[in-house]
């Protein structure tokens, strides 16, 4: 009697993205959403629908509104967003990697951190003005923290077994920083990233509320003071879109940068 193989068929551990579905559970509660206001189960008054929502997106489209909230508030988030992501990396390496940095680094990140970002808009207009710089150093202060303990965790959660015998075998500091710690790191810092990009559109709107004329938070800022709901849930539409590109994105970055697992 051969013995025979036995089929691998454990199927827990490994979910699977069906996009389909994702679309398809959005559509029917859309549809859901239009049905209850045709039939009268909540106000339009406070709520719009998503036919309202579509034609106030289509009106900004013809005006041309659209695009340029939309120009202004992708470059402050690209510029805030970048600035805050490489300062924080920069950071979290140092404090990962250097006992002299580590415990001073851990201790102002930590006194630091839990400041509501937000609070601090006032004090950043009056350092650097009503311009794009206090918008800026908004997005920039309130991505850099999380980036850097993202960065710190995901250095600190690389198997140490992996450095010991990368060390025996002989390899120097540098190479085993780059092809050991960063590639383990990655994913985490990946994680991260995802974080700190929701994080920046928040802080984007905010900051876009106080003191700017264009960008998606002015829009909606102006919308509800003229309490326009179809606008208002329009420009919200748009940020959730914004939100969904972002994070598409970088799911892209993930799938290139990690193919190797």
């Amino acid at each position: 009697m051969t013995d025979q193989p036995v089929p691998f068929r454990a199927r827990g551990f490994a979910p699977v993205t069906r996009p389909l579905a994702g679309a398809a559970t959005l559509l029917a509660l859309l549809l859901l959403w239009e049905l209850g206001a045709r039939a009268h189960l909540f106000a339009t008054t406070f709520l719009s629908t998503p036919t309202g929502i579509a034609h106030a997106i289509a009106g900004l489209i013809a005006s041309g509104e659209l695009w340029r909230h939309l120009a202004a508030s992708l470059a402050r988030l690209a510029w805030g967003w970048t600035s805050g992501t490489l300062a924080g990396l920069a950071a979290g390496l140092a404090i990962a990697l250097f006992t002299t940095a580590r415990s001073p680094g851990m201790a102002i990140v930590s006194a630091l951190f839990p400041i509501p970002k937000i609070a601090l808009v006032p004090l950043f207009i009056i350092w650097f003005g009503i311009g794009e710089g206090s918008k800026l150093a908004t997005l920039g202060f309130g991505v850099f923290f999380p980036t850097t303990i993202a960065t710190v965790a995901a250095i600190d959660a690389v198997p140490r077994s992996l450095i010991r015998m990368a060390q025996s075998f002989g390899l120097p500091w540098w190479a085993i920083t780059r092809k050991i710690i960063l590639p383990g790191a990655l994913p985490g810092i990946l994680a991260g990233c995802r974080i700190t990009a929701a994080t920046a559109i928040i802080l984007l709107v905010a900051a876009e509320m106080i003191g700017a004329e264009r960008g998606i938070g002015a829009f909606v800022l102006q919308a509800g003071n003229l309490y326009d709901v179809d606008a208002l849930m329009a420009g919200i539409t748009i940020l959730s879109a914004l939100g969904l590109i972002v994070a598409g994105v970088i799911g892209a970055l993930e799938r290139f940068l990690l193919r190797w697992r």
